[in-house]
């Protein structure tokens, strides 16, 4: 098992929280894992992004030139990213952030609201794990539960209270992406 994929976005958006967790997940399961995260002076506003990679076997170099997955959440990571994702790969993006969405008929592309639901959720900063349950609905590389166990070391213990809320935004995400593909599942 390989999975090569990338994170993209402006920060603030939880990009490197997603990727984060995502990487802490793999290593609850025993998995190697990479992750390395990239982002502008600015941080918070400016863009951000970070390739966390898993696999079964050692990994040899957390530099990539090309991804199995882009999940995107922004224009400009679309147009940075897009072309990047390697032929029968994923491309997951915010459909609410993204005007010029990639055309590539190479890959599967799958946009879904997770900002628009996050609102709804009445919590706009898990978005991010919308997106996540979204991804892991179409590649399931770790187990929700392990991203949960995750969660517990990502988050700073003062947000602990927002653990389920967290679990109900990766169960929404998983439940958004269903809905939108039915029948589409990606094998890693």
């Amino acid at each position: 098992m390989l999975e090569e994929l990338i994170v993209a976005g402006f920060g603030g958006q939880g990009v490197l929280s997603m990727g984060m967790t995502l990487a802490y997940a793999g290593m609850v399961e025993g998995k190697e894992v990479s992750w390395m995260p990239s982002y502008g002076p600015e941080m918070r506003g400016g863009t951000a992004n970070c390739i966390t990679i898993l696999s079964s076997d050692p990994i040899s170099s957390p530099i990539l030139a090309a991804f199995d997955t882009a999940i995107v959440l922004n224009q400009p990571s679309m147009d940075k990213f897009a072309g990047r994702v390697k032929k029968g790969g994923l491309l997951l993006y915010d459909a609410g952030n993204i005007l010029q969405p990639a055309t590539r008929t190479d890959i599967t592309i799958v946009d879904i609201h997770a900002t628009r639901e996050a609102m709804k959720m009445k919590n706009q900063k898990i978005m991010n794990m919308i997106m996540l349950g979204a991804y892991l609905h179409l590649k399931p590389v770790v187990s929700i539960e392990s991203i949960m166990e995750a969660l517990a070391k990502v988050l700073p213990e003062k947000y602990h209270r927002l653990l389920p809320l967290n679990e109900e935004a990766l169960v929404r995400g998983e439940e958004l992406v269903h809905e939108r593909t039915e029948g589409v599942m990606m094998v890693c």
